[in-house]
């Protein structure tokens, strides 16, 4: 019989979780903020009283025997065999390794009373697994998870299967470098993806342009351009707005690089595009598979895809919820 998990997505705002069965999907969830100021072992209790919470209610109507356990994605370096967290982003304390999966899986069975395996997972390749079990990559064999944000991160799927790269960074497509002596630096590096097209160099590339903001760009954000938000850029392009026009075609140019370059290392031809940003749709797409296109040799254009995710900011509970059923197998896709 089809079995049921816990799935969880730990950020740095909010921990969302969710009961999610293996074949209905999400069957009820919940959010609170995250209680950073706790320090790891107080976001493991929250975490801990959460996952009990939901697993009451779900034993009211589910069989208890079908629980398949409790995934949960986590941003910043995950090693997923040794179940631990470090340098994660946003959560103070969080810098040294901190054995995450085994803290939360005693709190668990030590404060709960709930005896189960915990599964962890990096958030974007959570997301990754989810999209291609639930959502956009569900008839891919093989693909990549690109999400656009705050940041730019990414998942690999390979033969169905999750890729973590032996030390768990693979798919980190927001560090790739595009323009290795350019004045652009994140994060210590020079030219990443991420330092070029992350959310608040969106809006300093449309500040950018000379001579002036578009008076349609300065009427959205109320001639503050403190306030001007990649929402005011799309809905000015889709209105025909030059400069919000050049922006996202740039956008989706650095973007399409970044995929040429995936496509020659590791043959891989499809894309699905997740993350806020990319509401833009086609104004990133359509630019992305023109560069796409023209950074590939010809005998790399076959089969070669960029389509939307379809799971918006619920695709890592999904994911780390079908981990928990997978246990490491690969799933069939529909193709």
């Amino acid at each position: 019989m089809p079995s049921w998990a816990l799935g969880i997505d730990l950020g740095g705002t909010n921990i969302k979780i969710a009961v999610v069965g293996e074949l209905e999907g999400i069957l009820f969830e919940d959010t609170q903020p995250t209680d950073t100021s706790a320090g790891p072992e107080g976001v493991v209790r929250q975490l801990a009283f959460m996952a009990d919470a939901c697993y009451q209610r779900a034993v009211e109507t589910l069989d208890a025997d079908l629980f398949a356990g409790v995934g949960l994605g986590a941003p910043g370096a995950v090693d997923a065999a040794r179940g631990t967290l470090s340098c994660a982003p946003n959560l103070p304390g969080w810098q040294q390794r901190y054995a995450l999966r085994d803290q939360l899986r005693l709190r668990l069975e030590q404060a709960h009373g709930i005896k189960t395996s915990v599964i962890l997972e990096n958030d974007a390749n959570a997301a990754a697994y989810g999209e291609a079990i639930f959502g956009g990559g569900n008839a891919f064999r093989d693909f990549m998870l690109v999400t656009l944000g705050t940041g730019v991160g990414g998942g690999i799927i390979l033969d169905r299967k999750l890729y973590r790269g032996p030390s768990g960074t693979a798919g980190e497509i927001g560090f790739m470098i595009i323009d290795f002596e350019g004045e652009n630096v994140h994060a210590g590096v020079r030219g990443t993806i991420e330092g070029l097209i992350g959310k608040e160099r969106i809006v300093e590339m449309a500040c950018s342009q000379k001579p002036d903001l578009s008076p349609r760009l300065m009427e959205l954000c109320h001639r503050d351009t403190d306030r001007l938000s990649p929402r005011h850029l799309e809905q000015a392009a889709k209105e025909g707005d030059a400069v919000a026009l050049r922006t996202w075609e740039r956008i989706g140019s650095i973007l399409g690089v970044g995929l040429a370059n995936v496509t020659a290392l590791m043959d891989i031809r499809k894309f699905v595009i997740g993350g806020g940003i990319a509401a833009a749709g086609e104004l990133i797409f359509k630019p992305a598979m023109m560069q796409l296109h023209r950074s590939t040799l010809p005998s790399m254009h076959e089969g070669l895809e960029i389509v939307p995710a379809r799971l918006g900011n619920k695709a890592g509970i999904y994911g780390a919820a079908a981990l928990c059923f997978a246990s490491g197998k690969p799933v069939a896709s529909d193709a």
